[in-house]
């Protein structure tokens, strides 16, 4: 059997109402003219959507299938232990061109029971803004079911939202439970658990070509919801150049940033875990098994098998990228 490399995939390309043009021209991506492409899905395992391999002798080969057959030396052995052959990450980029549908996702015990699926938490990492951008992350104060209830039939939901102006680099953690919508002329990363499962609550009102709203989710929302209200909604993490620091740590996902102008060797074989590069800035190469090589630009997504230990990110000019793996939970440990 060949040896595992580090594999890039076909973009899933996503027409949304409220989507746009600018993930080609801020990430490269290789959308059709006059297309509304608001999501691109880099790493999916989605049923119907699974990600197929672009480069290498594994092109063509969907990723589900690849599990399959290298089971831990892809993914971790404790990773096929517990998801099996279903990638337990789905990684998107957005493009918010207008708003979206105020939205909440349930947790995982709501979503076995409703839809035997996982749960979706998920974080937003902003790449680009329009000046004065904003998202919505929770209420803005306390709130309960009842005054949620009359907030939104009397056309009011907005009203009670927490609103937050955003800047590149912000980063928004979204726990299952919390209300939440992106706001337009925003483009961000998105790091989920693999669900495709969204109660829309509230969409502005807003009409298709046919004239027809679309679906709302009111009551399974209702039972989704986190109501409880937080002092702070961004993410505070620090950023040292050359240095890989923590942004977010959970029991479903880790990511780290990195911006970096020189060599970085990376040893992950206290890990057990797949690796994911997502590039948001330059263009850098990977040295792996000591001589091999993978370039990756800005707008493009990496997926390094877990058997691959060691490696070295060589600059071509300065990058910046994110780093998504699933930590191990046991003891404490890292």
């Amino acid at each position: 059997m060949n040896q595992l490399y580090p594999l890039k995939f076909k973009a899933i390309l996503k027409e949304k109402i409220w989507g746009g043009q600018n993930l080609k021209s801020t990430l490269n991506k290789n959308i059709p003219a006059n297309k509304k492409i608001g999501e691109s899905w880099e790493i999916s395992s989605v049923e119907g959507n699974i990600s197929i391999v672009e480069n290498g002798f594994l092109a063509d080969n969907e990723l589900n299938e690849l599990i399959e057959i290298y089971m831990g030396d892809l993914v971790g052995d404790r990773i096929y232990e517990q998801f099996g052959t279903e990638f337990p990450l789905l990684i998107k980029f957005i493009d918010a061109n207008d708003v979206l549908s105020i939205q909440v996702h349930p947790d995982d015990e709501l979503a076995k029971k409703r839809h035997n699926s996982y749960g979706k938490t998920e974080m937003w990492y902003v790449v680009d803004n329009e000046k004065n951008a904003e998202l919505i992350s929770g209420f803005n104060h306390e709130m309960d079911k009842e005054h949620y209830s009359h907030h939104l039939k009397n056309n009011e939901l907005p009203q009670i939202l927490n609103t937050e102006k955003v800047n590149a680099g912000d980063v928004f953690f979204i726990p299952a439970g919390r209300v939440h919508a992106i706001g337009a002329g925003i483009i961000l990363a998105e790091i989920q658990q693999t669900s495709n499962i969204t109660y829309r609550i509230f969409d502005w009102n807003r009409k298709d070509e046919k004239g027809n709203e679309r679906e709302l989710h009111t009551e399974q929302a209702l039972d989704a919801i986190d109501f409880s209200v937080y002092e702070n909604y961004k993410t505070e993490y620090g950023k040292e150049k050359n240095v890989t620091s923590e942004i977010i740590k959970n029991k479903y996902f880790q990511t780290n940033i990195l911006e970096f102008d020189q060599s970085i060797e990376k040893n992950y074989n206290q890990l057990d875990s797949f690796i994911i590069y997502m590039c948001l800035d330059g263009k850098f190469e990977i040295e792996y098994y000591e001589s091999e090589k993978i370039a990756i630009k800005k707008g493009e997504t990496v997926l390094i098998p877990a058997v691959i230990e060691h490696l070295i990110l060589k600059p071509v000019v300065q990058s910046k990228i994110l780093e998504v793996y699933i930590p191990k939970q046991d003891n404490g440990e890292e």
